[in-house]
């Protein structure tokens, strides 16, 4: 009976719960500070293990057209990156982080840093970008324009998508381009800060 003790003592450690860790973005971040318009934000995840998507980001059905799955690229050329990229394009002074999708959408939040242009006005404000108009759409001087990181609201969503394709036919290029497919609705699954789409 004495030498069952030690197991039993053991058995019961490891199915105890464990004292809970710290959620972080990755092992070695816990949390990263980005610029924003008005002074800093901090993203770091969500600390309550038992939280879940609520909303429109949970529903898994939605009808197609309209909700219709994104390719992983959007265009030739463009790359696709996930979180990790995001959150380092946010601390990167040469790249903006774009939330192409109309203004009621990003007002219900967006991803702390990132500047709405919707994706119905993209096209012909590429003057805000460094761009300069000419008549058959801008000249977009690689040397000069940022980089952009472009997103809407997940896989589902045509937004970004449709501004990629229009900025580049109107003169982008293409190679200062990425697309965050995920959007929204991964950075809320993953239990990512956001921001009040009015705080930027």
């Amino acid at each position: 009976m004495t030498r069952l003790a030690p197991m039993t003592a053991l058995l019961a450690l490891l199915a105890a719960p464990a004292f809970a860790d710290t959620v972080n973005i990755t092992p070695d971040m816990a949390s990263v500070t980005v610029p924003v318009p008005g002074g800093q934000v901090e993203i770091s995840r969500i600390q309550d293990e038992a939280a879940v998507i609520e909303g429109d980001f949970a529903r898994i059905a939605r009808p197609c057209p309209d909700f219709c799955i994104q390719p992983m690229t959007p265009a030739e050329g463009v790359r696709t990156v996930g979180e990790l990229e995001v959150i380092a394009a946010l601390q990167d002074p040469n790249t903006l982080v774009v939330d192409g999708r109309v203004r009621p959408d990003w007002q219900t939040g967006t991803i702390p840093g990132a500047i709405n242009m919707p994706y119905t006005e993209m096209a012909d404000e590429l003057h805000e970008l460094g761009c300069t108009p000419d008549f058959e759409g801008f000249i977009c001087d690689p040397a000069v324009v940022p980089n952009l990181v472009m997103f809407c609201n997940g896989p589902w969503c045509g937004q970004s998508p449709a501004a990629i394709r229009r900025i580049i036919e109107a003169g982008y290029p293409v190679e200062k381009i990425s697309y965050y497919r995920w959007g929204m609705q991964g950075w809320r699954m993953l239990g990512l800060t956001v921001a009040g789409g009015g705080e930027g």
